[in-house]
């Protein structure tokens, strides 16, 4: 017997963060099948099939389907993510039954929010974020579109983080810090003032390294 249509969400990018993907919309009661440009070279990925590249995903009509963006590239994710919402695909916030979510925060399309992670009150989290395992965002911070926030790093309170920035694993942002657009923060790093937008920061304090575009 056919799944439900309403159930499927097919996955974008056969990968290892897709594989956690897929493991959360099983979770969430979600059939799953990827697509992924390694097509026709990868068709499986563990017992997941693997049904075509991307283009051939822009190529279905089957009405408002189920999609996910599991790319961690957030410039990639925006590009995949934006072309889904032309063609009228579905995007759902994909949210771990084990994260903590206020019922005073707000989460947009696309979002995934993984185990562990806690989002706490009046917090604003973008479309297509990655809020990853284990992760704090603290009460009051605004995090723009298409960001990762890595495992284990922490935002406290009134945190601003711009499109398509990147804070690195175990990183930690003070509060009323502002991190601007196309940022990276490198693992581990201790963030104490504002970042300016498409630089490299890394260290504790983190200071600006590079230009990031």
């Amino acid at each position: 017997m056919d799944p439900d249509i309403n159930r499927v969400l097919y996955i974008i990018g056969a990968s290892g963060h897709g594989k956690v993907i897929a493991d959360l919309a099983e979770l969430l009661g979600y059939t799953v099948y990827f697509y992924d440009d390694a097509y026709p070279e990868k068709q499986q990925i563990e017992h997941w099939t693997v049904l075509g590249t991307f283009d051939d995903l822009l190529q279905l009509e089957l009405g408002k389907i189920n999609v996910a963006v599991a790319i961690g590239n957030n410039v990639i994710r925006q590009e995949k993510m934006l072309l889904c919402e032309k063609h009228n695909y579905q995007l759902p916030r994909l949210i771990h039954p084990n994260a903590i979510l206020s019922q005073y925060a707000q989460v947009d399309t696309g979002t995934v929010v993984l185990a562990g992670a806690v989002i706490n009150a009046f917090a604003r989290i973008g479309r297509g974020c990655i809020i990853n395992t284990a992760s704090v965002i603290e009460h009051d911070c605004i995090i723009n579109d298409f960001v990762h926030i890595s495992p284990n790093s922490a935002l406290a309170g009134s945190v601003f983080i711009g499109d398509c920035s990147w804070v690195g694993i175990g990183s930690k942002v003070n509060q009323l810090v502002n991190i601007g657009e196309h940022v990276l923060i490198g693992a581990g790093s201790i963030v104490v003032k504002n970042i300016p937008a498409n630089v490299v920061a890394f260290g504790s304090p983190a200071k600006v390294i590079s230009h990031n575009r």
